[in-house]
């Protein structure tokens, strides 16, 4: 959770202040359909997507709805005009799968485009999609288009019609945060709703029906449909594929009371994505981009995630600024520090720590964290309750206070980030300096973009890329009387391991892998409530290989 999203149902107590592409076989002429004009109630519903790539090998799907079990062929070609099928084979499309399927194609060549498509019974055929495998051995660059934080309802999917356009990506990376799982007028709500962007189902998902009818409704934009058929896409789920703040045992926006067992909710959520997403039931996997790098899949949410502390726990029952502080100062000396807490847990983290130290061993330049939040230490910035505005919602102005509070007392603003897993965040980068690694973490979440340099001990360790939203807001919809300036300025300024950061805007990352560097541009749109806006600014921060912290800039 972040601030701009609801407030939890206990509230914090009172605190004093202180191509081919474009076009052609791969159908830019949906951008301008409605969503319902898009999805037929019968045969291929919802265009195609891969994911899972491999050097020999990826993972096609699609959605097939019929009136009973359907077996489909599926079919890859180096051309267009599947001239020559270089791969295939049959799959079923199921009610008992929402009538999705996938399947793994194997046998190709490595660091190659490949066309691919599905073809039923009666000899109608499913969108024309593309994809690309990875390379193998001697690898000069490798190009990523990163995502988080899509919420249908506040705009546009303008990010995903600038990569999907760019035709420049090897592949695509989504951190969670895929889609949300509330009810219209939650977030946003029904003053900041876009009109045109409709949810369905009409309220907060629970069932698996529901969860699938939600998947069904994001998968109909045009722009992220195109997005799927123009690139693999590797993903993970954040909270928000099941619900708010979830961890292995529960969720903050799930009352067990109303909303039933958390297990029985968990593993909906967890089916209907990989119904519907173009991935493998594996809960975390690596992908080895020949000679460069090795990107590792985590998964921080459902596995071993323990509870997140909360500080309105913290700071129930406290009635002066002095005692708040007492408070806070046993909380960082006892509780806050339990080794017990864990984020990935022991199996995870000993197949992570093992795959960095295989690696770097390897001599492969980079090891890659895909995963869902910020790894980096950060801290409420002193001096921003400074003037908080009378008519600020009493909950971000209870969070605005108590961040600040937790500040002072030397911890982090966001407990369901790494920050509030301080032991699981010291294993990892411990293992990573044992592996002698080169570590990059991409992290989603927050929506607003970050450049972090990570260290353990004082060692550096790597560097973190945060992206910014697709469309959900960050800082600047609850702080917005702060300038945008000072803002970044003063929060940069006190937390050392952040070097940049962009407080205001949305869009996506493009992040480049080569022997000597990694990059992350971060390309900011121009708007998300007008559709086809595009990107208006850029900002790049880099790392060379070896070096572990980024360059000055």
């Amino acid at each position: 959770m972040i601030a701009t999203e609801p407030p939890a149902a206990a509230k914090l107590p009172s605190l004093d202040r202180r191509s081919v592409i474009k076009g052609g076989v791969l159908g830019a002429g949906l951008a301008g359909m409605p969503l319902a004009a898009q999805v037929p109630v019968r045969g291929f519903t919802h265009g195609v997507a891969s994911g899972e790539p491999a050097a020999n090998g990826v993972l096609v799907w699609t959605r097939f709805v019929a009136n009973q079990d359907t077996p489909l062929t599926y079919e890859l070609s180096e051309s267009a005009d599947f001239g020559s099928i270089a791969a295939g084979g049959t799959v079923t499309a199921s009610a008992d799968n929402d009538w999705c399927c996938k399947a793994t194609a194997r046998g190709l060549a490595p660091a190659r485009f490949y066309y691919f498509r599905f073809v039923a019974p009666d000899g109608s055929m499913s969108d024309v999609g593309r994809t690309k495998t990875l390379p193998e051995g001697p690898t000069e660059r490798f190009r990523m288009a990163v995502f988080s934080c899509s919420n249908i309802a506040f705009g546009w999917f303008n990010a995903y019609a600038h990569a999907a356009d760019a035709n420049a990506f090897d592949c695509t990376l989504h951190l969670g945060d895929y889609f949300y799982e509330y009810g219209p007028g939650t977030y946003p709500s029904a003053d900041e709703a876009l009109s045109g962007r409709t949810l369905f189902p009409a309220k907060e998902i629970v069932s698996l029906d529901e969860y699938r009818r939600r998947y069904a409704l994001y998968r109909s934009d045009p722009d992220l449909r195109r997005l799927h058929q123009m690139y693999p896409m590797i993903s993970g789920w954040d909270d928000h594929e099941s619900a708010n703040d979830s961890w292995e045992g529960g969720a903050q926006n799930h009352q067990p009371d109303s909303e039933g067992e958390w297990s029985v909710r968990k593993a909906a959520a967890i089916k209907a994505y990989r119904e519907w997403m173009p991935v493998s039931d594996e809960p975390w996997a690596a992908y080895e981009i020949g000679d460069l790098a090795t990107l590792f899949r985590l998964e921080t949410r459902l596995t071993a995630r323990a509870e997140q502390f909360s500080y309105g726990d913290i700071l129930t029952g406290q009635t002066s600024a002095d005692e708040a502080m007492t408070a806070l100062t046993a909380f960082r000396e006892g509780d806050y520090r339990d080794a017990s807490r864990e984020l990935l847990g022991a199996r995870q983290q000993a197949w992570l720590a093992d795959g960095m130290r295989r690696s770097a061993g390897a001599g492969k330049p980079w090891q890659v964290l895909v995963q869902q939040v910020l790894m980096g230490n950060l801290s409420t910035a002193p001096g921003l309750t400074e003037g908080l505005p009378g008519d600020l919602p009493d909950f971000i102005r209870q969070r605005i206070l108590a961040g600040a509070m937790a500040g002072r007392a030397e911890l982090p603003l966001n407990m369901d980030a790494w920050d509030g897993y301080p032991a699981a965040r010291e294993r990892l980068l411990k293992s990573a300096l044992n592996a002698n690694a080169n570590l990059i973490s991409l992290a989603g979440d927050t929506h607003n973009a970050w450049a972090f340099d990570l260290d353990h001990a004082g060692q550096p360790v790597g560097v973190e890329f945060g992206v910014q939203g697709v469309t959900s807001p960050g800082l600047e919809s609850y702080l917005s009387f702060i300038p945008k300036d000072r803002l970044e300025r003063a929060i940069v300024d006190h937390n050392p391991q952040l070097q940049w950061m962009d407080s205001a805007r949305r869009g996506y990352m493009a992040v480049e892998l080569t022997p000597g560097s990694a990059s992350s541009e971060f390309r900011f749109l121009s708007s998300v409530r007008e559709k086809g806006a595009g990107v208006s600014a850029t900002h790049r921060m880099t790392t060379l290989a070896g070096n572990r912290k980024l360059q000055a800039t």
